[in-house]
């Protein structure tokens, strides 16, 4: 069995400090979270290499954990604070809100396959994480019943602007996903201001597509 302790401080080395992730909170809880209780155990040994790994079962959607360089980014772009209250948007099995739970005062974890959603339930349970609420759902909706949030992070990309997800927001919340439009993908930054949403390109970046955030084909004559 890999020493992943080791492939954990390489991970957060190589790939999280090495991409200007400086957040320490951030940094130390990657070190602490072991990424590899997360995946399949067949897909174990890949848990902390510079790749998105699938997750989901055969025959479903293909799900993917992020690659750990894009999931700091993000989060660390979102400036999660200690009282915020956060939606995780795709959780798959669960190890992006355990992180952010060690951020954040309350994370809600939205996920729509039921298996995928097991999986994290019962990591976030074996890990007696208190602060992380694993919940079924249709990813393109949210999760407004326990909103308004903080902040929002979309596990994946999406090829559409996720105005119903803006609506989710506080004053002063912050929304971050990857969009892809045409052959280019940017990390996005959203912000909530007096009512209206702002967004910003924050780097350069690929991700799965989340379900549910596909661009409608235009109908051509």
């Amino acid at each position: 069995m890999p020493d992943f302790a080791t492939l954990r401080r390489m991970m957060v080395d190589g790939q999280v400090r090495a991409s200007d992730v400086t957040d320490l909170r951030l940094q130390a809880a990657m070190l602490e979270l072991a990424r590899e209780t997360f995946v399949p155990r067949d897909k174990m040994p890949l848990a902390y290499l510079d790749q998105d790994i699938t997750v989901s079962g055969p025959g479903k959607p293909v799900r993917k954990l992020l690659k750990p360089m894009v999931l700091a980014k993000l989060i660390q772009a979102l400036g999660v604070g200690e009282g915020d209250r956060v939606l995780d948007v795709g959780c798959a099995t669960g190890y992006a809100p355990v992180l952010l739970g060690r951020l954040a005062a309350a994370v809600v974890a939205l996920e729509e396959d039921a298996d995928l959603a097991r999986l994290a339930k019962g990591n976030v349970e074996a890990l007696a994480v208190r602060n992380v609420t694993i919940v079924n759902g249709p990813l393109k909706r949210g999760y407004p019943a326990k909103g308004p949030y903080d902040v929002i992070l979309l596990e994946g990309a999406t090829q559409v602007v996720p105005e119903t997800l803006h609506g989710q927001l506080k004053e002063g919340g912050r929304l971050a996903c990857v969009l892809m439009q045409g052959p280019a993908a940017k990390a996005m930054l959203y912000r909530s201001r007096d009512g209206e949403i702002s967004g910003r390109p924050i780097f350069d970046a690929s991700a799965p597509l989340l379900p549910g955030f596909e661009k409608t084909p235009e109908f051509v004559f």
